[in-house]
């Protein structure tokens, strides 16, 4: 089976950038060090879907597709853009560059039990949406839609279609930047940044 892990990137993705980071930089450092993770990992294809943002080629390893779509695509669309390279996708935000790989993995085990899987954020939205693909027609939440895990669920045609994995954080205001961990490894270009 052909597993997919997209990093997803808008241009709010730098919205968190701290006063005296410019957001334009803030947004690349941490696409670059959330593609980072996903071009690690083993036995996925990773990919990056920019939505509206230009450069996404240039932080891309060599080989690795990078999908354009509109500034405003959708999650089902982002999920569509993917189904012709796989079976399983996962996209994640752009905004999460210490994410731990292993809660990725995490996703795609849920898929052998749901439909859906999420990796929700601390602040009501989602990390990660992993899915089969074709993404269904019923989801129509995004990973910035508050609460998007009820929401989900009450989308869904039946119970336990949408599972959830562990949950974890995004950088989406100047204040989440003291949730990133100095002991953990990668976030290589979003630690120097903010240490310039």
């Amino acid at each position: 089976m052909l597993r997919l892990a997209a990093v997803l990137v808008t241009p709010g993705t730098g919205g968190g950038a701290p006063p005296g980071v410019d957001p334009g930089e803030f947004l690349r450092a941490l696409a670059e060090d959330t593609y980072e993770i996903v071009a690690g990992l083993d036995l996925v294809e990773p990919m990056i879907v920019s939505a509206g943002v230009p450069g996404m080629h240039e932080i891309a390893w060599p080989g690795t597709r990078v999908v354009e779509l509109r500034r405003d695509a959708t999650l089902a669309e982002v999920f569509a853009a993917l189904r012709p390279y796989g079976e399983q996708a996962v996209v994640i935000s752009g905004d999460a560059p210490d994410l731990p790989p292993l809660l990725i993995g995490k996703l795609f085990r849920e898929l052998g039990r749901a439909h859906l899987a999420v990796t929700p954020a601390e602040d009501g939205t989602a990390v990660a949406v992993a899915a089969h693909l074709p993404y269904p027609e019923w989801a129509t939440a995004g990973l910035d839609t508050p609460g998007v895990v009820k929401h989900l669920r009450g989308e869904a045609p039946g119970p336990r279609m949408v599972a959830t994995g562990p949950g974890w954080h995004r950088l989406r205001t100047p204040g989440d930047i003291g949730r990133l961990d100095p002991g953990l490894e990668g976030w290589d270009n979003t630690r120097a940044l903010l240490r310039a």
